[in-house]
């Protein structure tokens, strides 16, 4: 094996190695000697696990020695494929993997336990490769069965199993070293003690049994007692339990009920309040105010929406105009009424839209404070009269207002017409015969106002206490 390469490849890192020269000096002889030594260290081996079973171990592992399976791959391989020496050669081992190439390299790769080498045959003949082949296999085999590890092993990979060969060979040691004190001191403690000794030793613990059984008799009375007193107890808890039971529906039937009367107390208590709060509220509100809403929109008067009065440029429906006159009517006749006032000459019918005066001097003669327009409506004077008789009843409210109290309404009343005193003090008609649109439509916005100071002043003196 001088002139070709072999290369081998280490079991545990899969790097290629190559072996030493010395290889080849390998001889039968040394061999053989490898192989007895090997068996010699199986049958200590055997002898040491399982004397029975040793004859039939040894007489196995001599034949599996005899012909190591890797031995008779390659021996196998190397006759099976002499023909083919010029195009490949093929190396066997156990359910191996084999490639071939054509220019006379050889791959051959391991896929469980064995190994792989790579080389180039180089005109070797395939007789002379296979026997070397097979020492060197058969060697590796012989030190792979010696150790737990495989072999070949790379230089790196055999460091590192030396030093785990030594820290396991230190803490064996170590162990020995402890076992050995141990059975010192145990065959010097045997020495010391006496027959003697020993025998009131026993005394002593036969003394310490009897003490221990005659408390274990008495330990066990009384735990016979304990579980008399356990069992009465249980009765007890029993009846305590059901008692509980009854006691905790009897509890709950009334916590339900207690819970359900303090709800009704707090809605009961929730609709005082909201009572006492609606009650405070109306006692504040003015029946008068929120009745009858009088103010002003542009030139108008108004009285819960609804104008008074109209315009060249801007026509007011009658039908809205006898609804304000039907609330002005309602608003003075509730007025006097709350004062305890009865009119002079004329009384107040308040009928909605189709309010009107009675006349107290000729009961047949109504006054009505409506119209429905056209030529015939602007000769009638029953309107026109109508508006200045309740004009005069206004002016009999105004008078008792102010002769109670020194409260003066803002403007003077007299025979169908008012007058302006704060402003320009020209005096503006009510009637609306042979008079403007715009100075009938100032006095009502003027009579409206003065309704509503006397609205105020009623709500103030007649307030509820």
């Amino acid at each position: 094996m001088g002139d070709e390469t072999v290369c081998f490849m280490c079991t545990k890192c899969n790097q290629l190695i190559k072996l030493d020269s010395s290889f080849d000096a390998i001889d039968s002889n040394t061999l053989q000697d490898l192989v007895g030594t090997s068996q010699n260290l199986l049958n200590l081996a055997h002898e040491n696990q399982d004397p029975i079973g040793n004859d039939a171990e040894v007489s196995e592992s001599s034949s599996s020695d005899d012909k190591p399976p890797q031995e008779h791959d390659v021996m196998s391989s190397g006759s099976d494929k002499t023909n083919a020496a010029t195009e490949s050669v093929h190396s066997i081992y156990d359910n191996n993997t084999v490639s071939t190439t054509t220019d006379h390299t050889v791959t051959c790769q391991e896929s469980t336990n064995s190994f792989t080498f790579i080389g180039e045959t180089n005109g070797v003949s395939m007789e002379t490769l296979s026997h070397g082949m097979k020492t060197i296999v058969r060697l590796f085999d012989i030190v792979s069965g010696n150790s737990n590890m495989e072999h070949p092993l790379c230089e790196e990979c055999t460091e590192t199993l030396v030093e785990q060969l030594k820290r396991e060979s230190d803490r064996c040691t170590e162990e020995c070293d402890q076992y050995r004190d141990y059975l010192k001191t145990i065959e010097s403690s045997d020495k010391n003690d006496s027959v003697e000794q020993l025998a009131e030793e026993l005394e002593k613990l036969k003394t310490e049994e009897k003490l221990l059984l005659s408390q274990l008799d008495e330990t066990e009375r009384e735990r016979q007692d304990v579980e008399k007193e356990i069992i009465g107890i249980e009765k007890q808890k029993q009846q305590i339990c059901k008692e509980e039971e009854k006691h905790m529906q009897e509890y709950s039937e009334l916590r339900a009920q207690q819970l359900e009367l303090e709800e009704e107390q707090c809605s009961a208590d929730k609709q005082l309040a909201h009572v006492e709060t609606q009650l405070k509220k109306l006692s504040k509100t003015n029946v008068f105010n929120a009745t009858f809403h009088i103010w002003h929109q542009g030139h108008f008067g108004t009285i819960n929406g609804f104008r008074l009065g109209r315009l060249p440029g801007m026509h007011i429906e009658w039908t809205e105009i006898n609804a304000a006159w039907g609330q002005v009517v309602l608003l003075l006749s509730s007025l006097a009424k709350k004062m305890g006032l009865r009119f002079k000459r004329y009384k107040l019918v308040p009928f909605g839209n189709h309010s009107y005066l009675e006349s107290l001097d000729d009961k047949s003669k109504d006054l009505p404070l409506y119209g429905s327009g056209g030529l015939r409506f602007l000769w009638d004077t029953k309107f026109d009269q109508a508006m200045v008789a309740f004009l005069d009843c206004l002016q009999q409210f105004k008078e008792e207002v102010e002769g109670n109290s020194g409260f003066a309404l803002p403007y003077r009343m007299e025979k169908g017409k008012i007058e302006d005193t704060g402003g320009s003090g020209a005096s503006y008609s009510i009637k609306m015969q042979f008079n403007s649109e715009e100075q009938w439509t100032k006095a009502l916005k003027f009579m409206l106002t003065n309704l509503k100071w006397g609205l105020a002043w009623v709500s103030t003196q007649f307030a509820p206490t």
